[in-house]
């Protein structure tokens, strides 16, 4: 049942969040990514919405599931009954004609037709729908819960604009190993393992056994989305990044000074320290041996689910190696 569970899982995830490419897929996506930071900023330009607001809905529509493999270069999808409002679906681009049967699509490149299949105009839509509404934080906040009507998604998509906005670019690649290497540490694969507190689950995440107070790193580019105690994971934090990957840290000893809910951090950043807090009221400590439970949970836009991070985290380890090694 378990080898079922995990290989349904990974199928999914596999979809929406592969491995690092090769050099040649590499290479490609750059000069996409510098494609669609070009149709942001100018979108920004023409309707006065800061690009890393219009990058950030980009960028989540990129890691839904129903994506094809052959990536569009902006990936929103706007469903036609809204695209073309009352009008005949498909049949009639002219926009005229889909504003007078109140359609959201809209002409991006200037030849009077509002395509569904074209990004400029795809993302001149999402651009005026978002307008009408206002152009401040907590407008575009409202207008993203209109078109969503999803309160995780629309956080997802605020938190990936804050982290373009606070770096300047959409390419937030970079990862690290959560635990210095420098320190002893020890882990294996023990996602999907029965758990007896708290009544019958899973364990969803690595164990890394490591010594009391030795730093916790944030991985990835994110957000700090939550913070404090739990029954189960004890002192816990958690961070989601700009792929709808919620990173969650938990048995800590301690959080870092400083750090609190809402603010990004990058791959190396100290976020908190190796405890064995949890399994019970706050405070309780020394149930189990001192460990970081680091968990990964994927958001496909209706639901969350767990998967397996070991093998994310023996990438990360084998590059952080790589990178000490040259310096």
């Amino acid at each position: 049942m378990k080898k079922i569970l995990i290989a349904t899982l990974m199928i999914l995830l596999f979809m929406s969040f592969p491995f690092p490419a090769s050099a040649e897929e590499t290479g490609k996506s750059d000069e996409a990514k510098q494609e669609r930071m070009a149709l942001y900023k100018k979108t920004a330009a023409a309707t006065g919405l800061p690009w890393y607001y219009l990058a950030a809905i980009d960028q989540y529509e990129h890691n839904l599931p129903n994506q094809s493999k052959e990536e569009k270069l902006i990936a929103i999808e706007i469903p036609e009954e809204k695209w073309f409002g009352a009008a005949k679906h498909g049949e009639d681009a002219n926009e005229s004609s889909i504003l007078w049967f109140n359609g959201l699509g809209r002409d991006g490149n200037g030849d009077k037709l509002a395509e569904p299949e074209n990004p400029e105009d795809v993302l001149y839509t999402i651009a005026s729908f978002i307008q009408k509404t206002g152009t401040t934080k907590n407008d575009i906040k409202i207008a993203l819960w209109h078109y969503y009507e999803r309160d995780l998604t629309v956080q997802t998509i605020m938190n990936t604009a804050k982290l373009y906005e606070k770096f300047g670019t959409i390419e937030l690649d970079e990862r690290s190993f959560p635990l210095p290497l420098h320190h002893n540490y020890s882990y294996r694969n023990t996602w999907g393992d029965a758990r007896g507190f708290g009544g019958r689950r899973i364990h969803e995440g690595t164990d890394i056994f490591a010594n009391y107070g030795v730093p916790v790193y944030a991985t990835t580019y994110g957000v700090i989305e939550l913070k404090g105690w739990n029954l189960y994971g004890g002192w816990r934090i958690g961070l989601r990044d700009s792929n709808n990957i919620y990173h969650y840290y938990a048995h800590l000893n301690g959080f870092e000074k400083g750090v609190s809910v809402g603010d990004v951090v990058k791959p190396g950043d100290v976020i908190g320290y190796v405890g064995a807090s949890g399994y019970g009221p706050p405070g309780t400590s020394g149930k189990f041996p001192p460990h970081l439970h680091y968990g990964m949970y994927k958001d496909n836009g209706r639901s969350e689910f767990s998967f397996d991070p070991y093998p994310y985290l023996k990438i990360w380890e084998q590059k952080s190696k790589q990178q000490k090694k040259e310096g």
